[in-house]
C-alpha cells in the first residue's frame, strides 16, 4: 500500500522512497490517530508531503525540547543552519531534510511557513512554562500555529476570503490542541520542571501540578473547558476547505474531542500519567468517515489539490 502511495506521489528514486518510509514510521509513532486519518482520508499523492511536514515539525520540536536552556538554544541554532543549507540547495544531511526539500520544491509556499516555524522555535528553546493565558496565547501564536501551518498550508483554499477563515480556524484549533498537549504531557513536563498548565490557574485553585488531588482536578476541568471552546471555535475550518478535504477535517476534530474526553476522565491523575484518545473510539470514528467517503456521501479528493 505505501509503495503505491509513493508511486502516486511520483517518488521513483529508491533512496528517497526509503527516506519517506522512515518519516512515515516516525509520524505514525508520534500521532497514530492523526496519521491514520490522513492515510485514509487524504489523496495518496498528498500523503508523502504531509508526512514530510509533520516529521520536520516533530524533529525540530524534539531537538529544542531537551536539556538546559543554553543547550536547547545551541541545538536550535545548529538545526536552523542545517535546514537553511538544505533549502538553499546545499547538502540535505538527514532523511527528514531530504523529504522536506522535495516537499518545498512541490509546494514553494511551504518555505515561508518553515521559516516562520524556525523563528517561533526560539520561543520554544527558551520556554520554562506558562505564566498565564496571555503567555499561553503568545506561545500558540509564535510556535504552535506555525507548526500546524506546515501541514495545514497543503490544504488551504486558494480563495483569499476562505483562506483567511481557514487560517483563523486553524489558530483556534491549534490553541485547543496545544492546551490538550500540555494536559496530556503534564507528568512528563513536570520531570523537566516545565509544566504547561498556566501557573496562574494553579495558584487560583491552590493546586500543585505534581499532586493529584481535588484542586488539580479543578484545574484540569477548567483547562479542558477552555480547550473545548477553542476546538468548537475552529469548526469553521470544515466549511473553508474544499469539499474533498472535509472528511479529513471532521476526523481530525473528532480525534481532538476524543483526546478531550480522555483528559476529562483522567483528571488529576494526569500529574502521574499521560492520556490519549481511546484507540477503539478513534478507530470507529475514522472508519465512519472512510465508509462515508467510499460510499460517495462526500466528494472524492483529487490526487493533487493545487
Amino acid at each position: 500500500m505505501w509503495n503505491r502511495v509513493l508511486d502516486r506521489a511520483g517518488v521513483p528514486d529508491p533512496g528517497l522512497r526509503r527516506d519517506y518510509t522512515l518519516q512515515r514510521r516516525a509520524v505514525r509513532r508520534y500521532r497514530p490517530a492523526e496519521y491514520t486519518a490522513a492515510r485514509l482520508l487524504l489523496p495518496a499523492a498528498l500523503l508523502p508531503d504531509v508526512v514530510a511536514a509533520v516529521a520536520f515539525m516533530h524533529e525540530t520540536d524534539d531537538r529544542v525540547d531537551r536539556g538546559a536552556r543554553d543547550e536547547r538554544a545551541a541545538a536550535l541554532a545548529a538545526w536552523d543552519g542545517h535546514v537553511r543549507k538544505a533549502l538553499d540547495g546545499g547538502d540535505a544531511e538527514l532523511p527528514v531534510l531530504r523529504c522536506l526539500v522535495r516537499t518545498v520544491e512541490r509546494t514553494p509556499a511551504l518555505r515561508a511557513h518553515v521559516e516562520e516555524f524556525l523563528r517561533g522555535a526560539e520561543r520554544e528553546a527558551e520556554w520554562r512554562g506558562v505564566a498565564d493565558e496571555d503567555d499561553f496565547a503568545a506561545y500558540v501564536r509564535a510556535y504552535s500555529l506555525p507548526g500546524l501551518m506546515l501541514t495545514a498550508c497543503l490544504l488551504a483554499p486558494a480563495d483569499p476570503v476562505r483562506r483567511a477563515a481557514f487560517t483563523d480556524g486553524c489558530h483556534r484549533i491549534i490553541a485547543g490542541m496545544q492546551r490538550l498537549d500540555f494536559l496530556e504531557d503534564l507528568s512528563e513536563d513536570l520531570r523537566e520542571g516545565r509544566p504547561g498548565v498556566p501557573a496562574d490557574a494553579l495558584a487560583r485553585h491552590g493546586a500543585e501540578p505534581s499532586r493529584p488531588d481535588a484542586a488539580l482536578g479543578r484545574v484540569v476541568a477548567e483547562q479542558a473547558d477552555r480547550a473545548a471552546a477553542e476546538l468548537a471555535g475552529g469548526e469553521g475550518v470544515e466549511a473553508a476547505v474544499d469539499d474533498a478535504f472535509r472528511p479529513f477535517v471532521r476526523a481530525l476534530l473528532g480525534v481532538q474531542r476524543l483526546r478531550l474526553d480522555a483528559v476529562r476522565r483522567a483528571g488529576a491523575s494526569l500529574a502521574v500519567r499521560t492520556s490519549g484518545p481511546a484507540p477503539a473510539a478513534a478507530a470507529a470514528l475514522l472508519l465512519r468517515e472512510w465508509r462515508a467517503r467510499r460510499a460517495g456521501k462526500g466528494p472524492r479528493a483529487p490526487d493533487r489539490p493545487f
